[in-house]
């Protein structure tokens, strides 16, 4: 059977994109794959994070993945940090990427900004610790947002230079799975930019954990433009806002975006709004409730972390082993 392994990171404020973009898709992959699923918190603190606070946000992540059906018994799921071959490897990527292969990385630049002195080591090296996520299990898949493609492709370089450089066939060149109609969730208040944890605006995102009224509040709130929406796909390509409501209720409805358009084209927002927000509460109501529901028994998610981390450090502990055996390491 195929690995896939993917993880979130611990930051807070889960959201509509991150259930959309992949924890939907984890519960969908369990059943025809071995997966192996994690909450990245080595990839956390590239920016300082409040240590109480991550320690919450890891547990977030879990109760997540369970209530929206990540089966703990099917699948693993646990805490980067509890698997100490994560950060061996990485490493030895570190050793193995090349400097301009880096430099190409357009997230690196996103998110270090005007301050790129100032950013940490480990926000620069990010992609190569992500490669060794992947191949420290030697998973095959990554289900992947379309901002985590170049990601993937250096994972790839990365193991196809250490398997030349070794003459070894140690690592696959893992291969992307990209989901469904909304694998790039926009903000409710600005359709051209990503729906993001970090945005200071509670309105711009929709919360795992947000119950009917707010979920309601926030799609009434949603920035649209004064148009009905329209017959055919390509007259959202210059209405990012619409584009982006029609993609949420595709994703959430299972169907594609032309399917949507044709029922509901000629309807104003004010008409469709509340049609989204029925089938919002529906998917996500029951998640929420799960979520809180968790997050109030610690003890149960640590348990399942806990169980989670052995395991993966079963599969990682040979693949780490091999590794250092091939580069020359001596291993007791």
């Amino acid at each position: 059977m195929s690995r896939i392994f993917s993880g979130v990171q611990p930051t807070g404020n889960l959201h509509l994109g991150n259930y959309l973009g992949a924890i939907r898709n984890f519960v969908r992959l369990q059943d025809d794959y071995e997966c192996i699923y994690c909450a990245v918190d080595m990839h956390a603190i590239t920016v300082w994070q409040d240590p109480q606070q991550l320690k919450n946000n890891v547990r977030e992540v879990a109760a997540a993945y369970l209530a929206s059906g990540v089966d703990p018994e099917k699948s693993i799921i646990f805490a980067q940090s509890n698997v100490a071959a994560h950060a061996e490897l990485a490493w030895i990527f570190n050793c193995v990427a090349r400097l301009g292969w880096l430099n190409r990385m357009t997230q690196f630049k996103e998110k270090a900004g005007k301050n790129r002195e100032n950013a940490s080591l480990g926000l620069y090296a990010y992609p190569s610790l992500m490669a060794a996520d992947i191949l420290v299990y030697k998973a095959t898949h990554v289900p992947v947002g379309e901002d985590q493609k170049q990601h993937l492709e250096l994972t790839r370089d990365i193991a196809q230079k250490f398997n030349n450089d070794y003459g070894t066939e140690t690592f696959p060149l893992v291969e992307p799975l990209i989901f469904g109609e909304a694998t790039r969730v926009m903000s409710l208040r600005d359709g051209t930019k990503k729906m993001s944890k970090s945005d200071p605006s509670d309105y711009s995102r929709i919360a795992l954990t947000d119950g009917p009224d707010e979920i309601a509040k926030k799609l009434k709130k949603a920035r649209t433009d004064a148009e009905p929406l329209p017959e055919k796909m390509e007259d959202l390509s210059e209405r990012p806002e619409a584009a982006n409501l029609v993609g949420i209720y595709a994703a959430l409805a299972d169907c594609t975006k032309a399917e949507v358009l044709a029922e509901h084209a000629g309807s104003q927002f004010s008409s469709f709004k509340p049609i989204l927000t029925e089938l919002a509460v529906e998917k996500f109501g029951p998640i929420g409730a799960e979520m809180k529901r968790l997050m109030a028994d610690p003890g149960h998610v640590d348990a399942v972390l806990k169980d989670g981390a052995e395991r993966a450090q079963a599969l990682a502990e040979p693949v780490i082993r091999e590794v250092k055996e091939t580069v020359g390491f001596l291993v007791s």
